[in-house]
Parts: structure tokens; sequence; C-alpha cells
């Protein structure tokens, strides 16, 4: 069974950047869909962005699309999101998933779920 870890959270004044790391142990990810998932307090869990096992496919939220970045490295085990122009609507514990698929990427069916890390923007 896979086990992921985010890191890369924290506080960030609105415009700033920050970059999310997602490290996957007990597992390969080299096979799997991943994806990054943001849960506001008093909202429920919402799709932030997904990149297919290649890194060739990636799909991202309307409200992310210009400014968050998905990518991947299958050696290190790890994937990445990037965050620019970040807003105070940001704020929110960021989640990553993985799903073992290479024939699609998902959209609500991911197998496993990290612990998440708090990210807060503000204004």
């Amino acid at each position: 069974q896979v086990q992921l870890v985010e890191s890369g959270g924290g506080l960030v004044q609105a415009g700033g950047s920050l970059r999310l790391s997602c490290a996957a142990s007990g597992r390969t990810i080299s096979s799997a869909a991943m994806s990054w998932f943001r849960q506001a307090p008093g909202k429920e869990r919402e799709f932030v962005a997904a990149i297919s096992w290649s890194g060739v496919n990636t799909r991202y939220a309307d409200s992310v699309k210009g400014r968050f970045t998905i990518s991947r490295d299958n050696a290190k085990t790890t994937v990445y999101l990037q965050m620019d122009s970040l807003k105070p609507e940001d704020t929110a514990v960021y989640y990553c998933a993985v799903k073992y698929t290479t024939r699609y990427l998902p959209v609500n069916d991911w197998d496993y779920w990290g612990p998440g890390t708090q990210v807060t923007v503000s204004s």
C-alpha cells in the first residue's frame, strides 16, 4: 500500500507563491495518476489538479487555471503543485491522491490520500 505525505504548505501573502510536494512511499507511483484536492473550512473538498501517469495529460479546476501547475518526478516518487498568484480564497488544506491506472485521468475515484498540508493566504 502506498503512503502519501504532503509538505510545503504555510502562510503567504496574496500574490505570493508556494510549491507543494507529495512524496510517495511503500509503492511506486510511476504507473499511477496523481491529483491535488483542497478543503477550505466549512466547505467540501474540491478538485484542484490532476496529472496522468506519464505526465503528458493534466487537468485543472477553472479557479486555478493559469496560476497553478502540477508536475511529477517519477524517479523521486514525488508530485508537485506550483501555486503562483495566490489569493485568499486559495486558503485550504491541500491533499494529494493517487489512482493506479494508466488508462485514463480520473475525476473522482482516487484510491489513496495523504493527510494534507495547510495553505493560508493573507490579504
